[in-house]
């Protein structure tokens, strides 16, 4: 099976990492218990999220029911961003074309993401040069979503 065929469906987050390289520690930017979800479809698009679980509440439960503290706190622990995907199959490489995003120097850009694809998990990783010359490696490991029961919500 060719790669793009296989990224479509559902994956869910097993870990993110990233590492300052040559030698830096290993550091879990939404922490250890990160959730994440990425999708591939199969008419060519993406959306990948990610969050820290411990992120308070808003004060009020409405996109714009956050104190600035609140606000701040939740973008910190989020990772969002969706556009249209390629592979290279010569390299393995999949190319995120950022359509939207929630950090905005990705908008317009293009995300390398390095995959390996065995039966059951997906990693990506990337290299991001920093301007002090050092390298951020990030690595994510996905594993296919499992389809659970949908619940059926009462009405009343």
């Amino acid at each position: 099976m060719m790669l793009r065929d296989a990224l479509v469906g559902t994956w869910t987050l097993v870990s993110y990492t990233e590492r300052s390289l040559p030698e830096g520690p290993v550091t879990y930017p939404h922490g250890p218990d990160a959730l994440g979800l990425i999708m591939y479809t199969p008419d060519g698009y993406m959306s990948a999220q990610i969050m820290t679980r411990s992120r308070p509440s808003y004060d009020r439960p409405v996109a714009s029911g956050g104190t600035a503290e609140e606000s701040a706190a939740a973008a910190t622990g989020y990772l969002a961003y969706s556009g249209p995907y390629s592979v290279d199959v010569s390299t393995g490489d999949i190319h995120h074309q950022v359509m939207v995003s929630l950090l905005p120097n990705w908008l317009g850009h293009t995300q390398i993401r390095h995959s390996q694809l065995d039966s059951v998990q997906l990693t990506l990783s990337a290299e991001t040069p920093l301007p002090n010359g050092t390298t951020i490696t990030s690595t994510l490991v996905w594993a296919r979503a499992q389809r659970s029961p949908v619940e059926k919500i009462p009405r009343n």
